[in-house]
């Protein structure tokens, strides 16, 4: 690791350059310097300041420095591995997934429906919208299902906007949480298991769940846009108007012990299960395998502004014996309207004082 000369700890810690590495002895800072480097003038290339050191990154080519927070887009921790400047890494804007209905049906595995049973399919639709109308008037904290954009070409570019931030990002599309051989197993994702007991989802609001998988498995998907912002990387936006407790999405991915992820520098990383006994708390990885809710950002907890801008709540729920976290909308969003909940719902942990 590169470390910072006697000087520049001083002012606040050490230069990283991975998280993983152990930090040097504080009489290596004095005496020698890694590889024959100076680091007493280390700053960031792009602020000036050499404040902040524990944010403060080493390109492994160029040995440039750069804050995590300066970056654009942000990093939220420092990587794991070998890390690489803008300048370095020659970053391009995201290729555009192919805007073929083929393709994307083949990307999304969209279950390929007759004819007569996809008007079924939109009949059914007009009447859930009806019925849930009434159902709210009577019963205010119901779940909704979402309403999938009506254009059939509009949903395409929806689809291919999710897709391209997924090939992007190395991830495999899933709508699931998935168990793999060596995390673990789904016997473990009990919430009976939750410290203090978990929200158990009404009947009601699974059958609106299940619903909601069942539309996407056809190709109705959520009303929702993935663009790529410079200053925050990929963000999720409302296409159309999403009413107050629609279910946005379920957060997937694959399910492990959170005791196995310690020193995984995943930023996107999500309590599945907080257990008494903390070798059986759960976490979800959505870094090989997920969906869109890995790209809907968080809001900044150190902002004054930054509550005004949470439009989305994550809410662990007890389904059917089972621990699921799901993405709700906790008031009305307008189309075009960028979505953002609060990272530190539960263990106020994440690192979020730099976000936008």
């Amino acid at each position: 690791m590169a470390v910072a000369s006697l000087t520049t700890m001083k002012k606040t810690a050490m230069v990283l350059r991975h998280r993983t590495q152990a930090p040097r002895r504080y009489s290596d800072t004095i005496f020698g310097d890694e590889d024959g480097l100076d680091f007493e003038d280390v700053s960031c290339q792009r602020c000036g300041s050499g404040d902040f050191g524990s944010k403060l990154l080493l390109c492994d080519k160029c040995d440039k420095g750069y804050h995590i927070f300066c970056l654009r887009p942000i990093l939220a921790s420092v990587p794991k591995g070998a890390w690489f400047c803008p300048s370095c890494s020659n970053i391009k804007k995201p290729q555009l997934f192919p805007l073929v209905q083929t393709k994307i049906v083949d990307f999304f595995r969209i279950r390929r429906l007759p004819e007569s049973t996809e008007r079924l399919s939109q009949t059914n639709i007009k009447k859930r919208k009806r019925a849930s109308g009434l159902a709210m008037s009577k019963k205010k904290r119901k779940l909704l299902s979402f309403n999938p954009t009506e254009d059939p070409q509009r949903r395409l570019e929806q689809m291919a906007s999710l897709a391209t931030a997924l090939e992007s990002s190395g991830t495999e599309y899933s709508n699931e949480l998935t168990y793999r051989p060596g995390m673990a197993p789904r016997s473990a994702n009990s919430a009976a298991l939750e410290k203090g007991g978990m929200q158990v989802l009404p009947k009601e609001d699974i059958e609106t769940l299940n619903l909601c998988k069942r539309m996407m498995e056809e190709g109705e998907y959520p009303p929702l846009l993935v663009v790529f912002d410079p200053v925050e990387g990929f963000t999720v936006q409302a296409d159309r108007c999403i009413k107050d407790l629609t279910i946005i999405t379920e957060y997937v991915g694959d399910v492990d012990y959170l005791n196995n992820r310690e020193h995984d520098d995943g930023d996107s990383m999500m309590t599945l299960l907080h257990a008494s006994n903390p070798s059986k708390s759960l976490v979800i990885c959505p870094d090989k395998r997920g969906n869109i809710a890995r790209f809907v950002n968080g809001i900044n907890n150190f902002s004054p502004d930054g509550k005004k801008k949470q439009n989305v709540k994550c809410v662990r729920y007890d389904v059917n014996g089972e621990c699921r976290v799901l993405l709700i909308a906790n008031r009305d969003i307008r189309k075009g309207e960028k979505l953002y909940y609060d990272y530190n719902g539960y263990e106020h942990e994440y690192p979020t004082e730099h976000f936008v």
